[in-house]
């Protein structure tokens, strides 16, 4: 018997397994389906070279943003430092979602243990909500930047850098926390099959049976506090950004100041973007598709060129880059 048959009937049993009835709670030892991006067998061993490839790019080309930002001295300014940190969480942010779905690829096991679900979710909603605030934090330094720039270095001291960062990640952790404890409380009865290709809160509510009116309360209200209001903040710093820009008399003068933030504005387009497309268009069967592909665009692809927009648009890192990259052949030609 060929390996794909094995493959295919390992996948059968698991399917039968999570798809019997019965009413339990997010902890019961019985895992889910994760339907992912379809059943195509012939499929599988593209998805899997694609994903991985993105998956090496992704973690290599920001671990290479974090690791210039420590090394060269003119990097060290509060953009570049919440720059690294926000390549650091993007690194994090993809290895919540793609080591899975690689795994679910390479063996055609597309089933979850209940308590990996909950986890995945947790590092997922804590690194999403922290994304958000740091999103924000990286807008209000530039705001400083161009609209108050004599008071730019007074006002963003590596004391607030500090701050913005640390309580951008303790708003995600707590949001996190709230979201993630009332997983357990939920009952699942009749099929656990989750249409996603990774554990996401609102699959997870539609899949339980029973009243559900308050997780779905704190959900909206936690979704205003960690999406909708940072995006509101960015918005804002940007439309004052951009008012400030178109001020500027001279040509050379507005280029200039908009290429301090452009970078930082495609990331937060490309970003919040496909999030509301996600989150707020109706969740109708043939929409349901195109909310998955740009799942897949926000959880994978965002972590992706967010360091190609920065090392291709910003000349300050392409000059580190190439720095490096100098000292690097040198200390290999010394060998």
């Amino acid at each position: 018997m060929s390996p794909s048959s094995n493959r295919g009937k390992k996948e059968d049993q698991t399917v039968m397994v999570v798809e019997k009835g019965g009413r339990d709670n997010g902890t019961s030892p019985l895992g889910f389906l994760l339907v992912g991006m379809g059943n195509v067998p012939t499929a599988q061993t593209a998805l899997f070279l694609l994903s991985l490839i993105i998956y090496l790019v992704t973690v290599v080309g920001n671990i290479l943003i974090v690791v210039l930002v420590v090394a060269e001295q003119h990097l060290h300014t509060p953009m570049y430092f919440f720059l690294g940190n926000l390549s650091s969480l993007e690194t994090f942010y993809s290895s919540a979602i793609l080591p899975r779905l690689l795994a679910s690829f390479l063996t055609g096991d597309r089933t979850i243990s209940a308590h990996g679900c909950v986890a995945q979710f947790y590092f997922f909603a804590t690194l999403a909500t922290t994304e958000c605030y740091l999103l924000a934090a990286m807008s209000y330094d530039r705001y400083l930047a161009v609209c108050q720039p004599l008071l730019y270095a007074s006002l963003m001291t590596w004391k607030v850098c500090l701050q913005l960062v640390a309580g951008s990640w303790l708003l995600g952790l707590l949001v996190s926390t709230v979201l993630t404890s009332l997983l357990p409380q939920l009952q699942f009865c009749g099929p656990r099959t989750i249409n996603h290709f990774f554990c996401d809160f609102t699959p997870l509510l539609e899949l339980a049976c029973g009243d559900t009116s308050m997780a779905t309360l704190v959900a909206f209200v936690f979704g205003f506090l960690d999406v909708v209001f940072p995006f509101l903040f960015t918005l804002a710093s940007y439309v004052c950004i951009i008012a400030a820009i178109l001020r500027i008399p001279s040509n050379v003068g507005r280029q200039k100041a908009f290429s301090t933030c452009s970078a930082h504005l495609a990331i937060v387009a490309a970003f919040y973007g496909s999030l509301f497309v996600v989150y707020v268009l109706p969740r109708t069967a043939p929409l349901w598709q195109l909310s998955k592909v740009f799942s897949f665009f926000y959880t994978v692809l965002t972590p992706l060129v967010n360091p190609l927009i920065y090392s291709l648009r910003n000349r300050e890192v392409r000059e580190a880059l190439r720095k490096g990259l100098r000292k690097a052949l040198a200390s290999t030609q010394t060998l």
